[in-house]
């Protein structure tokens, strides 16, 4: 029997943010449906411990005072998310979420955030990962398709019902609802889960290095992010140089000690004192001015 008629985990979050590298759930939901049983819904109204932003509430309907009053504990909600879809993974039930490289990112890094095993390592690794995602197969089996690919659209051109956008719940069995849709109509997505999964990845990896070529065709310098379903850990950055030390001055050369008494050379022998000059002649006395030379000087002041 095919993955699509067992039982599946449809995931989806609603956050303050499009990063999922820093911004946060808000809400929540895993529903379990599928394979001939009733759906068991579970969902999380989540306190993120930051404001939520304007733009994010037009979305989800979810403000902050709301998110303070009613949501869980950040931590407590991230633990019961992630031990469920790792019980499920663990089961062999894939894991359904439209563009999963932003959910569970987002559900990685919040994990990390706060002391919670992630999900990634609760199930022995990336090939742990059984991830059905019907916005990397759309893309991949009707690739020039013109129009948006968002959910709603997706939905529309399938033919599949999407209740209430944007609520995480909804938002949830739409998902399952397209991957159900697409495993019917394309026999290639009928394979084992392990390797429609590992063909996700190389898709997903195609179409960003195509996005990738078109933004540079375009003068637009963007990277899109090739790694799929979670984003790996950006690498630490690299610690700024330590400069050189300032090399010390020479330190001065060593002053020889003097000789020991016994090796110093001998004075030399005392050598006659010199005969004192002699003593000049007193000056002679000035001759006396002729009684005829005195008219001729002139008086004193």
């Amino acid at each position: 029997m095919s993955w699509h008629l067992r039982r599946l985990a449809a995931f989806d979050i609603e956050s303050t943010g499009v990063d999922p590298e820093t911004d946060r759930i808000v809400t929540a939901a895993v529903s379990l449906c599928g394979g001939d049983r009733p759906t068991e819904s579970h969902a999380w109204l989540v306190d993120p411990g930051v404001e939520i932003p304007a733009a994010a509430t037009a979305v989800h309907g979810i403000t902050t005072e709301q998110a303070r009053a009613e949501g869980r504990d950040a931590a407590e909600a991230v633990e019961e998310i992630v031990t469920l879809l790792a019980a499920q993974l663990r089961a062999g039930t894939p894991v359904i979420a439209f563009n999963a490289r932003y959910d569970l990112t987002m559900l990685d890094r919040e994990a990390r955030r706060h002391g919670v095993v992630p999900l990634v390592e609760r199930v022995g690794g990336p090939e742990g990962l059984l991830v059905v995602d019907p916005y990397v197969i759309d893309k991949q089996i009707d690739r020039y398709r013109p129009g948006k690919r968002t959910l709603a659209a997706v939905c529309e051109h399938y033919r599949v019902r999407l209740d209430a956008a944007h609520t995480a719940n909804a938002d949830a069995i739409a998902a399952a609802r397209v991957a159900w849709r697409l495993a019917q109509r394309v026999e290639e997505l009928r394979c084992d889960l392990p390797t429609l999964h590992a063909r996700q990845v190389a898709w997903a990896a195609e179409q960003a290095a195509s996005l990738q070529a078109w933004f540079a065709e375009h003068g637009r310098d963007e990277v899109v992010e090739p790694a799929w379903p979670i984003v790996p850990l950006p690498a630490p950055a690299a610690p700024a140089p330590v400069p050189a030390p300032t090399p010390a001055a020479p330190a001065p050369a060593p002053v020889p000690a003097p000789a020991p008494a016994a090796e110093r050379a001998p004075a030399p022998p005392c050598a006659p004192e010199p005969a004192p000059a002699p003593v000049p002649a007193a000056d002679p006395e000035p001759a006396p001015i002729a009684v005829g030379e005195q008219a001729a000087l002139p008086l004193a002041a």
